[in-house]
């Protein structure tokens, strides 16, 4: 019997119950254990203390039009205490009686619940639309054309993924910073810097060990769309069929890290398209090497708003799609436009100073 697991299934007052989505969560869940509630008001911090709940499986049933009125007040709750999911574990399963809306609104939570202090495993999310046909793959994988039944293998396996998780610390872990920012103007990098100059210390804690990759000037091409079986043959050479400056760098650097970091500025509220390549191009290196044992940081800035997207965007791309598991609070988010400016916000220093020991706690051995 592992640790017992919070089931947050919120109930739509609006709707009648989800059978289907009951039925995936019987079998997920079938022989651990865990207390289940479906009002935003049951999720509280000294409930979840007092049980000694270490877990987290949220259940978002969305019916036909992507909304439901109690997980948005638990959504509410949520944002309004940073603390609230300090230490727990999680993982999602969302629900929908329609082809959208599935992945957007997990992607919400998740970045909601991590800003929380809420770590969530690789591949934290099942997702169910209306038809199941993104269980296809699922289930000629299991050897079936029901593709039900891959719904609740998947569910299955995202609770022993939740259940099972561990901490993957080093003694002296070591960080990959990715970056396509220029050295004299850019914020983001200037944060990075400074974050870097902490990490590498070891007067406050064991050194993190920093290395960092810039992909500017057309370095990286982005991912032509191989078909699968040639994507797996190099795959399973760690190389790719477009070789160049991810096969002979990145992907070494990868393999060798304990953790990396997205150096990502906000480019009309999208990740530059250097850095989409780069994770575009992952593909092939992910299905010889699986990323469950490292983490994903990062570091956004906005000239003006919209940090956030960012951020669900590398959620989607990394956390939920490659692997990585997302620490708590993994993005440092601040807003700066002129160069220079990001080192002028008030506290910025303490802030900076807080990610690198954060990172330094997520990676090191206690």
């Amino acid at each position: 019997m592992g640790e017992r697991i919070l089931l947050a299934a919120p109930a739509d007052p609006d709707r009648g119950e989800n059978r289907r989505l009951c039925s995936v969560l019987e079998h997920a869940l079938l022989g651990k254990e865990y207390i289940r509630i479906d009002r935003a008001e049951q999720l509280d911090g000294n409930f979840i203390r007092e049980n000694g709940i270490r877990r987290v499986l949220f259940a978002v049933d969305l019916g036909p039009d992507g909304t439901n009125t109690e997980y948005t007040r638990l959504l509410r709750r949520i944002r309004e205490d940073e603390h609230l999911l300090d230490g727990l574990i999680g993982g999602v399963i969302t629900d929908a009686d329609s082809e959208l809306y599935t992945k957007s609104a997990a992607a919400e939570l998740v970045f909601a619940a991590n800003m929380s202090g809420c770590t969530f495993v690789g591949k934290p999310l099942v997702e169910g639309t209306k038809s199941l046909r993104n269980f296809r793959v699922a289930a000629m994988n299991l050897g079936t054309d029901d593709l039900e039944e891959a719904y609740r293998d998947s569910a299955k396996k995202l609770a022993d993924s939740l259940e099972g998780f561990s901490w993957y610390r080093k003694k002296n872990p070591k960080i990959l910073a990715l970056h396509a920012s220029s050295h004299k103007t850019s914020n983001t990098y200037e944060l990075w810097r400074g974050v870097r100059e902490h990490l590498e210390s070891s007067k406050e804690g064991p050194a993190v060990l920093a290395r960092e990759i810039g992909l500017r000037n057309g370095t990286v091409y982005d991912c032509s769309g191989c078909s699968f079986n040639a994507c797996l043959h190099f795959g399973e050479q760690e190389s790719c069929f477009y070789g160049g400056v991810m096969v002979e760098d990145v992907y070494p650097a990868v393999r060798e890290a304990d953790a990396i970091l997205m150096v990502c500025p906000n480019y009309n509220d999208a990740i530059s398209a250097n850095m989409t390549a780069f994770i575009n191009r992952l593909t092939a290196l992910y299905r010889k090497r699986q990323f469950f044992d490292k983490a994903v940081f990062s570091i956004i800035v906005s000239g003006y708003s919209g940090g956030d997207i960012i951020a669900r965007q590398l959620i989607s791309a990394l956390n939920m799609n490659k692997n990585f598991y997302l620490p708590a609070r993994f993005a440092m988010l601040e807003t700066a436009n002129d160069p220079g400016a990001a080192m002028k916000l008030p506290g910025i220093r303490e802030r900076i100073c807080g990610f690198a020991e954060h990172i330094r706690e997520t990676l090191s051995e206690r």
